[in-house]
Parts: structure tokens; C-alpha cells; sequence
């Protein structure tokens, strides 16, 4: 088995052990197959030396299995209940294992040493877009992010221009990295079972301009989704660009201002920043 612990018996046994059963009976959603965490870790790909990220490592489901792999990992865990967990179910990969008790969105992640090549993790759904690409953004080290999401969440993620699903985010991560590889995850897979249905999702580094020239960059995408409905050039002068400015960068990139935010590729985007600057 990759995990030991990605069983219904397995888990439970765990929860009640640590007297935390029906805390998290509707807290958590555990995972239980452990022919998911195989094919997480398949994608994954940790090498024994690297140095993984875990956000949200619950009772250690998946930490066990990326100690397994021979890899270290720094995991963060906001629930104070579950670090003595951890601290037992990884006890024999336990020197392998730095754990940091926090949010992982208050956490300064630049400053992790070693500094992580990877986050693998089974996020917490609420925070796990904003996550991904805090983590692409801060940690310059990361080369690959293979991660559990809502589904909604995977569709934004891997969206195409013109669709539905590509928005703001989808470009800005863009900026950062590209989708290599996706699988999805039914409720049935977890205890108890989830109300949604969940993907994991494979993100390699694959940066359209420098991270400093992608943080210019992120205004100019917020600016033209944040009137989604409007065109792009009513979009953005309403979010305080000068019509003037704008008018010359469209015309510098070949862009219609009449067009929408949700049409344009993330490498038109980049290029309507640098066209933005120059007009200023």
C-alpha cells in the first residue's frame, strides 16, 4: 500500500484512538482509496532527497505515503487536535517530517528552508485556489503542484480561453505554470463522503514572463474581469485605467476594444501590460 492509513478501518481506528471521531465526522472529508494516493504520488513523482509541501495533512493519509517515497515534507496544519495525530501515524518517517501549526495563507512561505520543489496536497476546498497560487508566487523553488481540488475548482484551473470557466484566476496562475495532467475523484472515495465531486491536477512550472513582471501583470487581468459582462475597455477604465492609455495599448497589441476579458490568452494579456506601461 502507498498509505497505510487510506482505509475506512484504518482511518477511523485513528480518529477514535485520538478521541476525535465525531469532531470530524462533519468537519473532514478523510480520504480512503488507497488507489487514489497511488495515483497522486504517480503523478507527483517525489524523489527520495526532495523536499515537499503539504498543506492540510489531516491525519497524515498522504504524508505517509510521500515519506514513503524518501522524500522530506514540510506539512501545515491549521487544526491544533490533529499534530499528535500526525506525530504517531508518521512516527517511522518522523525525522523526515517538519510541521509548522497555522494557516498555511499567514504562513511566510519564501522563507521555508529547505525550500520545497513540490506541493502535494489534499487542500482544504475553501482556501485551496488561493493557495495554489500563493504558493506558485512565493515559493520560486516550486517546480510541480499536484493537488485535490473541488472540481469547479480543477475546470478554472485548466479553463481555455472563451469558455466558461476561464476567468481572472485561470490567467494569473497561467502566468506561472500550465495544467499537465488531471484525474477525478468521486465522493465515494472519502469518509464520509463529500457533497461535491473533487479532481486532482497536476500544474508544472511553466512561467510566461518572471515573477516580477507577472505581479504588473495581475492588475491588468483583475481589471478586465472585474466587469466580466463589459468589454474589456469599460471593464478596465472603470477600474481607474485612462481610456486614453488603454485605447493606445489595444491598438499597440491588436486587441478590440470592444472584446471581452474572457476571450483574450493569458500571453495576450502580458502583452497588454507591457503595451499599458509603454503608453503610459
Amino acid at each position: 500500500m502507498a498509505s497505510y492509513l487510506a482505509t475506512p478501518s484504518a482511518t477511523r481506528a485513528v480518529l477514535e484512538r485520538h478521541g476525535l471521531l465525531l469532531k470530524h465526522r462533519l468537519g473532514q472529508n478523510f480520504l480512503v482509496n488507497d488507489a487514489i494516493i497511488e495515483k497522486i504520488i504517480a503523478l507527483a513523482e517525489p524523489a527520495a532527497g526532495e523536499h515537499v509541501l503539504e498543506v492540510g495533512p489531516g491525519i497524515g493519509t498522504l504524508t505517509v505515503a510521500l515519506l514513503g517515497s524518501g522524500a522530506s515534507v514540510t506539512a501545515i496544519e491549521a487544526d491544533p487536535t490533529l499534530p499528535a495525530v500526525l506525530a504517531e501515524t508518521c512516527a517511522r518517517d518522523g525525522e523526515r517530517l517538519a510541521l509548522i501549526e497555522g494557516d498555511a495563507l499567514k504562513v511566510d512561505l519564501a522563507a521555508l528552508d529547505p525550500a520545497p520543489a513540490k506541493l502535494v496536497s489534499n487542500l482544504p476546498y475553501q482556501v485551496a485556489a488561493t493557495i495554489i497560487l500563493k504558493v506558485f508566487e512565493d515559493v520560486p523553488s516550486l517546480t510541480r503542484a499536484v493537488v485535490m481540488v473541488q472540481a469547479e475548482v480543477a475546470d478554472r484551473i485548466a479553463a481555455k480561453p472563451g469558455s466558461k470557466a476561464y476567468g481572472a484566476y485561470t490567467a494569473k496562475l497561467a502566468l506561472f505554470g500550465r495544467v499537465t495532467g488531471r484525474f477525478e475523484v468521486g465522493p465515494g472515495n472519502f469518509m464520509p463522503p463529500p457533497h461535491v465531486d473533487s479532481a486532482v491536477v497536476r500544474i508544472d512550472r511553466a512561467p510566461l514572463v518572471d515573477a516580477e513582471t507577472a505581479l504588473r501583470v495581475a492588475p491588468v487581468i483583475d481589471a478586465a474581469f472585474a466587469q466580466r459582462r463589459k468589454t474589456i475597455r469599460n471593464s478596465m477604465s472603470a477600474s481607474g485605467f485612462d481610456k486614453g492609455a488603454l485605447d493606445a495599448a489595444f491598438a499597440a497589441c491588436g486587441i478590440a476594444p470592444t472584446a471581452r476579458a474572457e476571450t483574450l490568452a493569458p500571453e495576450q494579456f502580458v502583452q497588454l501590460a507591457a503595451a499599458l506601461e509603454a503608453a503610459c
